[in-house]
């Protein structure tokens, strides 16, 4: 592997950068693996782990299984992120009170892996809007927050720009801003090629506009994490100093230990502080992230966008409470015949969110049809299931016929629908009829892989 000269260059000043271990990381071939745990699920990690020490559900995988013949990963179990970016958990219990009902805004979300995390530490009456800006990539990011489960998600697709119809709004912006990608060549050669000194400052240009756009939306003391997958200067420690020129923020530390290899640095002229990560001193691969507050409230007011938003009836609200865990503090509401569940606090805040193209919001329950719930894919993977909801439990070969949406054979009496399971993990639902089992799996999300 052949690393570009100019990156190799801009980098000889750089604080924590060695040439010689630099280049030896990269041309050795070695890989991580990691994954993260959801919380509200029950799993247990792969065996031979090691824990990720600045992330409270992270580990290392000795080696890496086929994660799309593990039904635990499709039920939501875990989500397969690189170690250096789980260091976001660790900037924001350092500075933000994540104890308190917050408004948290993850920009460039996709494929979800920065969302997951962030929804596992906000509180459950906390709102997150998970936005992506590339269409293409936006069904992928609902697919992974829906298997998470969580309510208190919503999914956008808007440019940064139509978030200043929310000034003052979120309490937590997190930018994982595009980038040139150099941060990635130790995993992915094929960056090499796509690499250039112009890719650099037109990532740079980007990632100003991209900042200047959303930042309206940050209240007052509001905190601002900014990350790349870039080792240039000119897209990390270069664009701290524009942003305090250009926005009014104040720079914060994190407390990091020494062992853990991350490297702290300062930006040249208004010495904001940054955090580096190169994979020959950390287990994982380049990364880059600084965190900031904001110190001015920005002008202008919200304009709520007025939609009548309509209830279940008190006959179909008797329908859900069969399904639905009871005191969970949720709202119902129907869109197009279907019931959707929506934390309270996200309820309260919908108007306003409805000024953004909004791809999902809360868990889908179902259609009700005569008194009877058809559940939709979202309900099955979410922590809102009644006890009293039928679940059979299969082996791993029927788990992955039916994730294949295969024809699958289950031994029971019962008839109606069923929550299939894998060690206890919903993975979807099927109706038993008489004579054959419906397989309910979403067409588009089955495994091809044989």
């Amino acid at each position: 592997m052949e690393l570009p000269q100019a990156l190799i260059q801009s980098l000889q000043h750089i604080k924590g950068f060695n040439e010689d271990a630099f280049t030896a990381v990269h041309k050795s071939g070695q890989q991580v693996t990691s994954i993260r745990l959801n919380p509200f699920k029950q799993a247990t990690p792969h065996p031979f782990v090691n824990i990720i020490p600045w992330s409270s559900q992270g580990y290392y995988l000795n080696e890496r299984p086929s994660f799309t013949l593990d039904p635990a990963f499709h039920a939501g179990a875990y989500y397969v992120q690189e170690a250096s970016s789980m260091f976001l958990e660790h900037a924001l219990q350092q500075t933000v009170d994540l104890g308190s009902t917050l408004n948290v805004l993850d920009l460039c979300a996709a494929p979800g892996g920065k969302s997951t995390l962030i929804q596992s530490l906000i509180k459950s009456d906390s709102i997150l809007v998970s936005n992506e800006v590339i269409k293409t990539r936006v069904n992928v990011l609902a697919e992974n927050i829906t298997k998470w489960g969580a309510t208190n998600v919503v999914v956008t697709n808007n440019d940064p720009l139509h978030f200043k119809k929310l000034p003052n709004f979120f309490d937590v912006i997190v930018i994982d801003a595009p980038c040139s990608g150099s941060g990635l060549f130790k995993k992915d050669a094929n960056a090499i090629n796509e690499w250039s000194e112009h890719n650099v400052a037109l990532c740079s240009q980007r990632q100003q506009r991209i900042l200047a756009d959303v930042f309206y939306s940050l209240k007052k003391d509001g905190v601002l994490i900014y990350s790349t997958c870039s080792y240039s200067k000119q897209e990390n420690e270069d664009v701290l100093d524009w942003m305090e020129e250009q926005l009014a923020v104040t720079s914060l530390k994190v407390a990091v230990k020494a062992e853990w290899g991350i490297i702290e640095t300062q930006s040249d002229k208004y010495k904001n502080v940054g955090y580096r990560f190169y994979p020959d001193k950390v287990k994982g691969e380049g990364f880059f992230i600084a965190v900031l507050k904001k110190k001015s409230e920005s002008l202008g007011s919200i304009v709520t966008q007025k939609n009548k938003i309509e209830i279940p009836t008190a006959k179909e609200m008797e329908v859900i409470k069969k399904y639905v865990k009871e005191n969970q503090g949720h709202t119902f509401i129907k869109l197009n015949n279907e019931i959707i569940a929506l934390p309270t606090t996200l309820y309260n805040q919908l108007n306003t969110l409805q000024t953004l193209y909004i791809k999902k919001a809360g868990v889908k329950l179902g259609t009700i049809i005569k008194d009877e719930l058809i559940p939709h894919h979202e309900f099955a993977l979410s922590n809102l299931l009644h006890e009293s909801i039928f679940k059979v439990d299969v082996n791993k070969e029927t788990a992955l016929q039916y994730l294949r949406k295969q024809e699958i054979e289950i031994d029971t009496q019962h008839k109606g629908w069923a929550l299939v399971c894998f060690n206890t993990l919903p993975l979807g639902w099927a109706k038993l009829l008489p004579n054959r089992i419906n397989n309910y799996y979403p067409k588009e999300w089955r495994i091809l892989n044989k």
